[in-house]
């Protein structure tokens, strides 16, 4: 018989989730007290929203904290770009050239300070 340890967040005496690590159950409990407090606030403004309209954007907010927060800061948020895909062991022109470059400017033999080239 095995024994299995599981970890249940529980909300108004409601089972949310269950999570096998502790570290995650607490990470997603402290995601809905984040999400609790957004609704909170939202409630408080002179906004027009319904009920199911400001769990579900306290809850949106409160998943995306990492971010959210720095545009509250101020800061700009980077777009996220796909990378280009890279050409399957396919050597391009532009990769030949680099390699080629890098082999002309490594230096053939490192100086001691104070030595000169001997010219």
């Amino acid at each position: 018989m095995a024994v299995v340890t599981k970890y249940i967040v529980v909300r108004d005496g409601e089972e949310k989730m269950t999570f096998a690590t502790k570290k995650e159950a607490d990470q997603h409990d402290k995601m809905l007290d984040i999400a609790d407090n957004i609704h909170d606030f939202l409630k408080a403004a002179p906004l027009k929203l319904d009920e199911k309209q400001m769990e579900a954007m306290a809850l949106h907010l409160a998943e995306n904290a990492g971010e959210v927060i720095p545009i509250l800061r101020g800061v700009t948020p980077h777009k996220k770009e796909n990378p280009p895909k890279a050409t399957a062991g396919k050597k391009t022109a532009a990769s030949k050239t680099a390699k080629k470059g890098e082999k002309e400017k490594q230096p053939a033999a490192s100086k001691k300070k104070g030595e000169s080239d001997g010219a």
